[in-house]
């Protein structure tokens, strides 16, 4: 027991770091969120609605597929489809429960989906691939799949607070959404973020904790976006909102990434 609690040591300290959605609320249902530090070592590993993550730590490059569910590239770990998803009617609030948020950590947080055209618990958007050809001695890179649309979202507000220390701390760690109220029927990712500003002053710099979560949505609805972003694609280093001083510019608006709700 004492050498199983030693090795966990490592992980415990990063915990304490940044953070990541640990639980869930599809209406009046909890799903409890993926653990990257302890279901993992679990056997088997409980089955979550919510896309593997390495840890709490952040995506910086927004040029890496990390940036559309989380992943550590460097480190040969992908996120990968999760094995069910949830059960949410369109017009129903979603609660999402953070861990801990570091108070110097400031910053947006933004919430898209994306339809499925098949099954969910299968399918990722398309990501973007390098092909190497010999004979033009050059590299073509194909296109990402823009499937993402915007559905909420919630910067720094008319009093200087932050969604995310600030609001996010007000509200126990939860931040609260809704799924649009006429969005058609089907299996949907939510895609949810926080944005932390505290060394955007220059790119890289801006840390993006993305979080990716399967649900059907039930419903009458027939609306379907017609707007699409892709990720990696929706931001670059010339986005607005993504390199921001915090510290100088407190009396400033902060423009929030990404296209409109």
């Amino acid at each position: 027991m004492l050498t199983a609690l030693l090795a966990l040591l490592p992980a415990l300290q990063l915990v304490a770091g940044h953070g990541y959605v640990q639980e869930i609320t599809l209406g009046s249902t909890k799903y409890t969120g993926y653990l990257p530090y302890t279901d993992p070592y679990y056997n088997p590993v409980p089955e979550r609605i919510v896309r593997q993550i390495p840890g709490n730590g952040p995506v910086t490059d927004l040029s890496l597929i990390d940036l559309q569910c989380n992943g550590w590239t460097d480190g040969d770990y992908y996120t990968a489809p999760a094995p069910i998803y949830g059960t949410v009617a369109a017009g129903s609030e979603v609660k999402l429960n953070w861990t801990t948020w570091p108070d110097s950590h400031k910053g947006p947080m933004i919430t898209y989906m994306a339809r499925a055209p098949s099954d969910i618990t299968k399918w990722s958007p398309g990501t973007s691939q390098v092909y190497f050809i010999p004979q033009f001695s050059r590299k073509l890179k194909t296109s990402h799949s823009a499937v993402w649309f915007k559905v909420a979202e919630s910067g720094k507000n008319s009093a200087g607070l932050w969604a995310a220390t600030d609001l996010l701390t007000a509200s126990n760690s939860i931040y609260t959404f809704t799924i649009p109220s006429t969005l058609k029927a089907g299996q949907y990712i939510i895609r949810h973020e926080i944005i932390a500003l505290h060394s955007a002053y220059t790119y890289p710099g801006a840390q993006f904790y993305p979080s990716c979560i399967q649900v059907e949505v039930t419903g009458s609805g027939s609306a379907l976006p017609t707007s699409f972003v892709s990720f990696p694609g929706a931001y670059t280093a010339s986005t607005p909102g993504i390199v921001y001083d915090v510290y100088t510019s407190t009396s400033q608006a902060y423009p929030i990434p990404g296209p409109s709700v």
